[in-house]
């Protein structure tokens, strides 16, 4: 089946299986490999990208899904040379350590704040929770996410 789907911006079309997952679509067509794959169950998160905005696990939807709708990666985040707040904050407070699980908590994390731009430590752990971190605690991603939250309400991005 021939999908089109935009990518952080950019138009793209691919002959796809019915059967191929958008995370396969991503990664392995596209070759945006930011989107990690973890545990291909929803469970972990490390698949999280926007789709339309919204904050999705591509390990569960098939290419087919997206045709004709707006896909935002991990790449995309960055613009014009200028990491994203929600970025400056992963690398500010110590917010990853393997990195695994870094993508879908950036992107998570991002989603969030459009809509919550003044979060509580409880908000944050809550917006989170389907991201799962096996090496930080979770302390310093929130800490992460709390800068972010400040730059954007200054005008960071």
């Amino acid at each position: 089946m021939l999908v089109h789907v935009t990518v952080n911006g950019e138009k793209h079309e691919a002959n796809v299986e019915p059967r191929l997952l958008l995370v396969h679509l991503i990664r392995d067509v596209l070759r945006l490999t930011g989107t990690h794959i973890g545990c291909d169950t929803t469970h972990c998160g490390a698949c999280t990208i926007l789709l339309d905005g919204r904050p999705v696990k591509s390990c569960t939807i098939f290419a087919v899904q997206a045709h004709g709708r707006e896909i935002m990666t991990v790449e995309g985040l960055e613009q014009d040379g200028k990491l994203h707040p929600v970025q400056e904050g992963f690398s500010q407070e110590h917010g990853l350590q393997c990195g695994y699980c870094t993508p879908g908590m950036l992107m998570t994390s991002s989603a969030f704040l459009r809509k919550n731009p003044d979060p509580t430590e409880e908000e944050i752990r809550w917006a989170i929770s389907g991201n799962l971190c096996r090496c930080t605690g979770y302390v310093n991603i929130v800490k992460a996410v709390q800068f972010a939250a400040a730059k954007l309400r200054q005008g960071g991005a």
